[in-house]
């Protein structure tokens, strides 16, 4: 849809961005007579956030009520409810010179911090001491990607190297972990470029360069699925609430949902027959590379960001677009959705990152205990 010709029924607007919705989402008079979408979803801009770099990663704490993002150099954490700086960390010990920050990831107690990145070493910083906990090392080339177990009890990072590594969080010198490694094929890229614990915590699924999806047993170490079908580079990957499905996106300018329900049921229905090679929806619309997905709480929306500057929020159950949001002036590099389900935060390379919301700030932000401990 052209966003100049569209009805204003179906648009939002500031003075840098829009949000144009599908003329499927029917609308409802509010208590107050305001405009409400039937389906919740009315995107409006919160807070623009500017940093001094390419924004390369965005994540909210468990409890949502922070925003870390990362960047060259530096991490940061903002009260996503005033926009507010937090933190700053920075590694004073690291070597001048550029140094991104590829991933940010809370720990769900909301008290550490890790970060990954060019420096190839993951670090864990405590956030209310605001200095290095841990140092985990081991991957050969930069880091790309982190995430934590829901219990805490350990951390899967993904790296240029080949290979994710398995942490144990109990164990601070990092000698405890398992090592995920794609064997070495001739002139073929198989970095890994994106990682994610299923919510049972059975389960990691890696996006790799050579554009196949796999998920390996957390317990074995064992890779029980390729899943390809992609024609290009898997830049990001995210399992659905339920852990019955797995979003990915990639270079191809195409998002893919795959039903893993065979491998939960175990190995007899879980193969090469079974799931390489055939996802269950292709989600299409973007015009160039998609960098980012995310998948909301309640499993309802696919959000996805590209370096055609688009967000879409697509419906999970039909893969149609019904929101196309835009106003970063570059690439849309991360995304992430607030575990409170109604808050979007993106990161992009106009070295800005924004949060967006569509409910009043106290059904977004409602008390809850402050696990971060800022």
């Amino acid at each position: 849809m052209d966003p100049w010709s569209v009805p204003p029924e179906l648009k939002n607007e500031g003075p840098d961005w829009f949000a144009i919705f599908s003329p499927a989402l029917s609308e409802s008079q509010g208590p107050r007579g305001q405009r409400t979408r039937q389906s919740n979803l009315d995107v409006h801009l919160m807070h623009t956030l500017a940093h001094e770099s390419v924004v390369t990663c965005v994540r909210f704490s468990p409890d949502g009520k922070y925003l870390a993002t990362g960047c060259n150099r530096t991490a940061q954490i903002y009260d996503t409810e005033t926009a507010q700086k937090l933190c700053v960390f920075e590694d004073q010990a690291a070597p001048p010179g550029d140094l991104y920050i590829r991933s940010v990831c809370f720990s769900p107690d909301g008290k550490y911090l890790a970060t990954g990145g060019e420096d190839k070493q993951i670090k864990i910083w405590d956030i209310q001491k605001k200095r290095i906990r841990t140092v985990f090392e081991g991957h050969q080339q930069e880091i790309f990607s982190l995430d934590f177990s829901r219990d805490g009890r350990f951390m899967v990072s993904a790296s240029r190297d080949r290979t994710a590594r398995i942490w144990d969080m109990n164990d601070p010198s990092g000698h405890l972990c398992k090592v995920l490694s794609i064997p070495e094929t001739d002139g073929i890229d198989a970095g890994m470029t994106s990682v994610r614990i299923s919510p049972d915590g059975r389960l990691v699924a890696v996006g790799s360069l050579d554009t196949v999806v796999r998920i390996w047993d957390v317990q074995t170490g064992q890779l029980v699925e390729s899943l390809k079908g992609h024609r290009d580079s898997v830049y990001s990957v995210a399992f659905t609430p339920d852990g019955h499905g797995l979003v990915s996106g990639s270079l191809d300018k195409t998002v893919k949902y795959w039903d893993i329900r065979p491998i939960l049921r175990g190995p007899e229905d879980a193969g090469p027959s079974r799931l390489s090679g055939s996802s269950t929806m292709n989600f299409t619309g973007h015009k160039d590379l998609v960098l980012c997905v995310a998948v909301s709480p309640d499993g309802r929306w696919v959000v996805s960001g590209s370096k055609d500057r688009d967000v879409h929020f697509w419906d999970a159950n039909t893969a149609v677009s019904q929101c196309r949001l835009q106003g970063h002036k570059n690439s849309v590099i991360s995304v992430d959705l607030s575990p409170l389900g109604n808050a979007l935060a993106t990161g992009s390379g106009d070295w800005i990152a924004r949060i967006c919301t569509s409910v009043p700030l106290e059904r977004c932000f409602p008390a809850v205990a402050n696990v971060g401990a800022l």
